[in-house]
């Protein structure tokens, strides 16, 4: 196994842990890194300064700004971008990509226009694989705890049962377990709502507003992304799982986010646009919003938390209109919206 020849495209806090990972297991694997600067801090000292400081790195990861030395000729290739630079990263991986290649996606979000979750933009972009050989890594994992050891549960989901048990080998270790699951897309509805929540779950702490909202608004957020992803062919089961209620228990509570940070200096009164600008890593939630309210309405579904954050990252509301939104909204049963949806597969 550790003869696996593995290309990690994205030299970011995630893809940096991941690639430690890979390479504390005895792989040797070449990372992609986008900044002359992180290449040559990781040649020089070991370590990427910027993105992921105060932990060493291994010998055996091998920086560097070419895509081809990367990707080419590898069994497995761990893409970890921000979601909107997919596009255009799959377009430059796609010419050396070998035909047996396994691609995996650890990247979390939606792109505007298209609405394309990860796996479906690699696919369209490297359309000579057959869609099983892409497949989700996701679930509740801080960078830097993952980095450090930390014992982290995450499952990784392909259409072919075979590919994800590959994948499942290939990352397990003592501090890091994998489940499998059969449901790409629950996986990826999950991994990109959750930060969107979890920016109105920041907006609620930087208000003070205390814990029973905070409580109610994870719970409603979950019953958004079962709308939503069950819309969208997800199973519910997933959701409930370490891709949905795990990661999006982890994002709302946990100071290492940056949607929840960002959430919680909106929530203080800070300017959207001005906490951003100042942001050197990417809040995935702010662009994943967009799509998600766009796709909402395109699809007919009701997201009254996720769309008063888009009110207020894109329209200028005020967060205390959008508690005032939520809270005066029409009576209903709970399960309005959720029952009928998670179950229309059944």
């Amino acid at each position: 196994m550790a003869t696996t020849r593995i290309g990690v495209v994205g030299g970011g806090a995630w893809g940096t842990a991941l690639a430690k990972l890979l390479a504390d297991k005895g792989f040797l694997l070449d990372l992609w890194v986008f900044e002359s600067e992180v290449r040559e801090q990781i040649e020089k000292n070991r370590e990427n300064k910027i993105f992921l400081p105060d932990v060493k790195l291994p010998e055996n990861i091998i920086p560097s700004n070419d895509i081809e030395t990367v990707v080419k000729e590898k069994d497995l290739v761990l893409v970890v971008v921000p979601s909107h630079c997919m596009r255009d990263v799959a377009g430059q991986m796609k010419n050396f990509i070998s035909p047996g290649t396994i691609i995996v996606t650890a990247s979390k979000g939606i792109e505007n226009k298209t609405h394309m979750i990860m796996t479906q933009i690699l696919a369209e972009k490297i359309d000579f694989l057959p869609k099983e050989n892409f497949a989700v890594l996701s679930g509740p994992s801080f960078a830097r705890e993952v980095a450090n050891n930390v014992p982290t549960v995450v499952a990784v989901a392909s259409t072919s049962r075979e590919i994800s048990e590959y994948v499942q080998e290939i990352f397990s270790c003592p501090t890091f377990r994998v489940y499998v699951n059969d449901d790409p897309i629950g996986t990826q509805i999950g991994g990109a709502m959750k930060n969107v929540v979890a920016i109105a779950a920041g907006i609620c702490d930087g208000m003070k507003m205390g814990l029973n909202p905070r409580a109610a608004l994870i719970t409603r957020g979950l019953a958004e992304m079962n709308r939503l992803g069950t819309k969208l062919g997800a199973d519910p089961l997933t959701l409930a799982g370490l891709a949905g209620v795990g990661d999006l228990l982890l994002t709302c509570t946990g100071a290492l986010s940056r949607n929840y940070t960002l959430g919680r200096q909106i929530g203080e009164g800070k300017k959207p646009d001005d906490i951003i600008s100042e942001m050197r890593m990417v809040a995935e939630g702010v662009k994943t919003t967009r799509s998600v309210y766009n796709l909402s309405k395109k699809l007919g579904v009701d997201l009254p938390i996720c769309n008063e954050v888009y009110f207020v990252l894109f329209e200028g509301c005020s967060v205390k209109e959008t508690v005032e939104h939520l809270m005066n909204r029409s009576l209903k049963h709970e399960l309005d919206g959720v029952l009928d949806s998670s179950f229309d597969r059944f």
